[in-house]
């Protein structure tokens, strides 16, 4: 349900649909650690293919820095990748060194390749094709200059480019904005000052455009300071963009729009981990999370809703304690689930879902709170997902909350309510990969010894 190379994080990605339905991830790689320095540990892009968005297989790395003294010979960081003539172009993120307060110097790069399996990359010239313009963006310090994205303008025959970057008119804690560039051929650009600038935001990382069915703009920003992401919607690429709130909560990151196999359209995006695999440790760069369905219904702001793609990985309903699992349960009051515990007998949870009117949360061993929201109103039912150290949750279908707990042992899940306590029965979950048991693997269950076997492993 999850995926990192064998022993690698992954971070920010970009999905290619390929005419024969399959899927190519391009994704940043790196060192499963604390001491993550961007600057030397992604250095290059992992690739994996799929055929049906969760079954990932590796494929090695596809693209790496530039030669020693190029505008690319730090770091590159995130890429969008698209169809261009007979094979693909790719804009992707450029780090030449570091400012002399230490803040990467960010430009935008360009490639080519006469394939479309998302190899074969050659770079187009020795230098950048758009680097932020100083009349609205910051270009030293604190600058931002990157995750550009790619789609036809809708005015002319040429492109817009969407980028993340730090606008020069505000001060640096709040210029998180989206920039934007046209070109009539992907190599010259004309830089606009910002499409997007909150102003309390920031940065407003990895922005996605999609274009609508009724050829409205959806655009969706990664929110720095929440680590969640956000949504926008206009008319038109000029705007105006009317802002939609929040679309995925804190832990869901770097979204990437794609159509299924079913041909709904799916938001995949990255989750973390914690070094060391326990409650105590770093977060760190994770792994790339299962689809959810885009909803957009004109009038309405857009939200993530269950995919039912997923329902082919859930085994038979049981009442026995699972690690990987999926439960629904009805709300007509306050309720908490309980999921795993911290002795034999269950007396002490370890980690429960509790929702009490709008105020929905997860919580760890003694009450700890380990994430939690405040809903628009009280749910009249959760559905709760969980994959190994990963929990997911779902209010009246629409994705609301995620948290990751690495405490207790799988235990059946039981709902308390005022009325008492009753069975909640689940679905196993069925892993791709079962066997896994590199850095990369979902978390197995505190011991070999104490866990119950996952459905997935039998």
């Amino acid at each position: 349900m999850r995926y990192a190379p064998p022993g690698l994080c992954v971070n920010d990605f970009d999905l290619l649909r390929h005419a024969d339905g399959t899927y190519t991830v391009l994704h940043l790689q790196g060192p499963w650690t604390a001491e993550f320095d961007h600057l030397r540990m992604e250095t290059s892009y992992g690739r994996a293919t799929s055929t049906d968005l969760v079954h990932w297989e590796p494929q090695g790395t596809a693209f790496g820095n530039g030669l020693p003294g190029r505008f690319d010979q730090q770091a590159v960081w995130t890429m969008h990748a698209f169809p261009h003539d007979l094979g693909m172009a790719m804009l992707y993120t450029a780090v030449s060194g570091l400012t002399p307060g230490g803040w990467p110097l960010q430009s935008v790069g360009l490639a080519y390749s006469e394939r479309t399996d998302g190899t074969g990359w050659r770079r187009h010239g020795s230098g950048p094709v758009v680097e932020a313009d100083p009349r609205w963006y910051r270009t030293n310090e604190r600058m931002g200059w990157r995750d550009p994205f790619v789609v036809r303008d809708d005015e002319s025959d040429g492109w817009v480019m969407v980028i993340c970057a730090a606008d020069a008119a505000l001060p640096v804690d709040v210029s998180g904005c989206v920039a934007w560039a046209t070109s009539d051929d992907l190599e010259h650009w004309t830089v606009h000052p910002p499409l997007i600038s909150p102003g309390d935001v920031d940065e407003l990382e990895c922005p996605v455009l999609e274009r609508l069915d009724d050829g409205s703009w959806l655009l969706l920003g990664s929110i720095g300071a929440t680590r969640g992401f956000e949504a926008w919607t206009a008319p038109r690429l000029r705007g105006p963009w009317t802002r939609r709130g929040p679309l995925g909560p804190t832990g869901a990151y770097a979204p990437r729009v794609v159509a299924a196999p079913d041909g709904s359209r799916v938001v995949l995006h990255t989750t973390p981990r914690r070094v060391g695999l326990t409650d105590t440790g770093d977060r760190c760069r994770g792994m790339l999370a299962q689809p959810k369905t885009l909803v957009t219904r004109p009038g309405e702001a857009p939200r993530l809703e269950w995919w039912p793609g997923l329902d082919t990985w859930l085994e038979e309903p049981t009442g026995g304690p699972e690690l990987h699992a999926v439960g629904d349960i009805g709300v007509s009051g306050r309720v908490e689930v309980v999921l795993r515990a911290e002795d034999p007998d269950g007396d002490r949870a370890a980690l429960t879902v509790a929702c009490d009117g709008k105020d929905l949360r997860v919580t760890g061993p003694g009450g700890r709170v380990l994430a939690r929201t405040d809903l628009p109103r009280p749910p009249g039912a959760l559905r709760i997902l969980t994959v190994g150290e990963y929990v997911e949750v779902y209010a009246d279908d629409t994705f609301a909350l995620t948290a990751l707990s690495y405490s207790g042992r799988p235990v059946s899940w039981t709902a308390v309510t005022g009325n008492g306590a009753a069975p909640v029965p689940v679905r196993p979950v069925r892993l791709p990969d079962p066997r896994r048991d590199d850095a990369s693997a979902v978390w197995p269950g505190p011991t070999a010894a104490t866990a119950a076997t996952p459905a997935g492993l039998r």
